[in-house]
This record gives structure tokens, sequence and C-alpha cells, in this order.
């Protein structure tokens, strides 16, 4: 009899090799060398059994997005057949922001639905008013982009024209868009085969059982490392910039022999920003900040999120109500939540919690209009220090926390758009002092060689990365455009033009420092 271990990690793989159709099939540097997707494999409940090491705030997310799919499936008397896949990013289905379009199937064998694949991937463009879709001025949901409800991208492997059509004719890059969209047919396509040849070389038994043990492993392994925390509980709060105003995000952390819980009672209300992070959102950056504090090698599937409890108010930034905007939601609040949530660890056990990291993953979106190439638009996000931490020192030039993606390669943006660079570097002192120091931020900076659109949409200008037990904290970010002469200091949200030869430098946080060195030299 097969071992359930094989059966599990050769699910893993399935979700590896659906990364990788997917990254060598798009047609976005933003997908194909920032790799900023994510797959999964889920039972026939959509449980999640299965995840490759892709972006965290997609995988937590999926938990939330696929029970929301299925009964938004089941309540609109959608049947998906064999050979039809779902496509949608409404961020209150899905569960993250309109950028991250989901492509989700059943996999039939025997006549039967056995599992789901899915993955998620960020377009570059998906409408609204801005190149990029990121708007920092957003006041609705609308204002961000076209809204895709849970809609057949195909029927029996057929691709749907009519849909593809309406999508691509919302959006500044249509042929990147079809390309992209593309690369998750075929991911989930290869998803479905393997799995089906899973089922055929182990049978249904010993597949269905190899998942249960697998998801009960999990469980027991999670409850083992909770033992040591059991009956503890702490609060911390920190804050996203908002103009001249703070939002707060404040988290109560429960550890019990039962599992964990997070009540974030106290954050602020929702805003007509885009910084509110939906539900799924807010579950991903959960369940990260507790993988994270317990480390060790516990397999991430529904044994782990099973055990997690998270709760927030509802017309919160951190449940919002529709159609408040979420686009930042999904990118800086969520690196708040997490920094908040391992402060309330640090309480706990500081010697297993590392300092703030950037927290930011300071989003640049630029794009225009050229008579040569047609619209453009252009995305990345640009890495910083990570916190110092017990006997080690912070990387530096690094995405931390809920973003696991790469910078884009320069070569590769000065040959897909009329951008040149003129610094990237280690921003030397930005880390903080400490025992342990906090990683470098970068200095990224470039020059337009056309007019275009410019909006940044960042965090940490006026809130350091903090420090922890002593350390000091990371030095905060900062933007400069030069434009006619002048040096323009910018917030950490606007939307802007500039001209042909304005120059954009961009200067991301270092990582808080961890421990007071002089406490420690005179104990040791």
């Amino acid at each position: 009899m097969v071992s359930w271990e094989v059966i599990h990690k050769a699910s893993i793989f399935i979700a590896e090799e659906m990364g990788v159709a997917l990254k060598r099939s798009a047609l976005s540097p933003n997908i194909r060398e920032r790799i900023d997707l994510s797959c999964v494999v889920a039972d026939s409940h959509g449980d999640i059994v299965a995840q490759a090491e892709h972006i965290p705030v997609h995988l937590g997310s999926f938990r939330i997005g696929l029970y929301q799919t299925l009964n938004y499936l089941k309540n609109n008397d959608i049947v998906m057949n064999d050979g039809d896949i779902i496509v949608l990013n409404d961020p209150y289905i899905a569960g993250t922001h309109l950028n991250d379009i989901m492509v989700l199937a059943p996999v039939y064998w025997n006549g039967e639905v056995v599992a789901y694949v899915a993955n998620k991937a960020h377009h570059v463009d998906v409408g609204g008013p801005v190149p990029g879709s990121i708007n920092p001025e957003a006041k609705t949901l609308y204002e961000e982009g076209l809204v895709i409800p849970p809609v057949k991208l195909a029927e029996k492997w057929s691709i749907r024209r009519d849909v593809v059509n309406f999508i691509v004719s919302n959006v500044k890059t249509p042929e990147i868009t079809i390309g992209d969209l593309l690369a998750q047919y075929a991911a989930v396509k290869i998803g479905i085969h393997r799995v089906q040849e899973l089922f055929n070389r182990y049978g249904f038994k010993n597949v269905n059982e190899a998942w249960r043990r697998a998801v009960e492993y999990s469980r027991t392994k999670t409850l083992k490392a909770l033992e040591t925390y059991s009956f503890s509980s702490s609060e911390a709060e920190d804050y996203i910039e908002l103009n001249d105003n703070d939002l707060v995000i404040r988290a109560r952390v429960e550890i019990s022999s039962k599992g964990v819980r997070i009540d974030y009672t106290g954050s602020s209300n929702q805003v007509s920003s885009p910084l509110n992070a939906v539900f799924g959102v807010t579950y991903a950056a959960s369940v990260f900040s507790i993988m994270l504090f317990l480390g060790g090698d516990i397999p991430v599937n529904e044994g782990f999120y099973s055990l997690i409890e998270v709760s927030a108010p509802e017309e919160s930034i951190l449940n919002p109500r529709k159609p408040a905007p979420v686009s930042g939601g999904n990118l800086e609040t969520s690196q708040r939540i997490v920094d908040t949530v391992l402060k309330a660890f640090s309480k706990i056990d500081p010697l297993k919690t590392p300092a703030a990291g950037s927290g930011t993953m300071m989003n640049i979106m630029i794009g225009g209009f050229s008579e040569k190439t047609g619209y453009w638009a252009f995305y990345e996000t640009v890495g910083g220090g990570s916190g110092g931490r017990y006997g080690k020192h912070g990387v530096s030039g690094v995405h931390v926390n809920m973003t696991n993606t790469l910078n884009t390669p320069i070569e590769v943006a000065e040959r897909n758009y009329p951008i040149m660079y003129t610094v990237y570097r280690i921003r030397e002192g930005s880390g903080g002092d400490g025992l342990y120091r906090g990683g470098e931020g970068l200095m990224r900076g470039f020059i337009v060689r056309e007019k275009a659109v410019l909006s940044i949409l960042a965090d940490r200008f006026r809130h350091k990365p903090y420090g922890l037990l002593g350390g000091e904290p990371g030095a905060p970010a900062r933007v400069v455009i030069r434009m006619g002469g002048r040096e323009l200091v910018m917030p950490s949200k606007f939307v802007i033009q500039i001209e042909a030869g304005d120059e954009v430098l961009i200067e991301t946080p270092g990582g808080g420092g961890w421990g007071l060195k002089s406490n420690f030299k005179s104990s040791g």
C-alpha cells in the first residue's frame, strides 16, 4: 500500500507544476518575471489539501475565495461540468483585489467531481482610470477597474470568446490580458490532468485517505506547536497612513488548546479610500503571521487553517462592505496586519518574533499612450529590509511578509516599456540598529522617455518599521520626483502626470533592529 505522504507530496508538486506552467506561458513581466501568481489543489468540498510556495496574500485567501465562489455558483444555479472553467476577480467573492484574476475548475474522475484546482495571477491592468488599475484616489470599487463575477471562461474545454472579448474590451492592454488569461487556463488544465493521473494511479480511496491524513497531520503538528503557548493572550496595534490621518489596526491574539483566535475589534471603520482589506485578505495575513511565528515544517492545508479563527467587525477596514475600494488593502493593509499580529506575538515569545520588516510593497503603476506601441501599463513592487530577529540580522533588499515576488529585472523593464533606470542599489544605513540589525531597504530610480501617468501606493512614510527589545526602527520610505528643475517630495499615495525626462527616485524602508546591544552585552 502506498504511503499517504507520497500522495500528499505529489499533490503539492501538482500545485507547483501549475505555477511553473503559468509563469512560463504568461506574457506580462509581472507574472513571467516577478512570479506574481499562486496555485492550489482542493478536495471535492473545496478544502485546501495542497498549495505551492507562492504568494501569501493569495494562498490564505484561497480558503475564503473557494468557499465563496462555490456558494455563489450553487446559489446562482451555475453547474460546472467536465471541461468547464470559471473566471472571476470580484474581491468580495474571490478574496483579494480586482487585479488578481482567479481561475477555478472542477476535476472529474469516473463521472464525479473529486477535486478542484485554482490559480490567481496579478494582471497588470484590469481597467479603471489609471494605468495599472490600482487607483490611490478610488472612492469605490468601480473606480478600480472591471468587476468580474464568477462566469465560465470555458465550456467543455472550449474558451468562450464572448467572455474573453468582454474582459479585454475593458482593459488598456488587451493583448497582454489575453495572453495571461490563456496562461491561467493552461495551468488549470495541467492541474486537472495531473490530479486525474493521481486518481488513476492510486485510486479514489487511497487518494482521499491520503488527503484526509495530510490534513490531520497538519492539524496535529499545529496543535503540538501551540502547546507551549496555550492560554496565552496579547494585544497590539499599528497604523496605516491615509493623507494626514492614521487608520488603526488593533489585534487581540488568544492561544488555547483548540487553536488561535485573532479578533480585530477596535480597528478603524471602512474608508472611501482603497486601503480597505476584504476579509479574505485579513484572513490570509492572519494565518501567515501565525505560520511565521510557529515556524517549523507544518504543511499548510485545511488542517492548519481549521485551527485559526479570525473575526473582524463588519464595515471596518478589515471587513468592508461592498462597494468599498480595496486594491491597497490587498497590498498595504495586509502588510500592516502582519506587523500588528507579530507585535502581539512578540509579547508572548520575543525570541521567536522578528522586528518589523519594511512594511510596504511600494506599489508603482505607470503607463500611457504611445503612437508606436499604443497603450502600455507597467506595475512592480520594490523590496525593502526584513526585521532583525534573535540570532540573525535582517536581510536587505527583499520582499517581506505578504508578498513573495521578485523585483522586475531592469533589462526586462527597459526592453518592454519607455523607462530607463538610473539608480538601483542598497539604501545603506536604512536598517534599524540593534543587537541584530534590520536589513537595508533599496534605492530604485528611473526616467520616463514619454509622457505618462504615475501612481504610487505605499506606506511607512511617517511610521517607521518598529524595532523590538530596544532595537531601533528602520528608516521610513521616501519618494522624490525631479521634474522641471524642481524636486517634489511626494506623499505615500498619489497620482501624477509626468513628462519625458522626469526622474522618479524611490527609497524603501529598512527593517527594524532586534535587541538592545548594551543590555545583552551586560548580561553576557
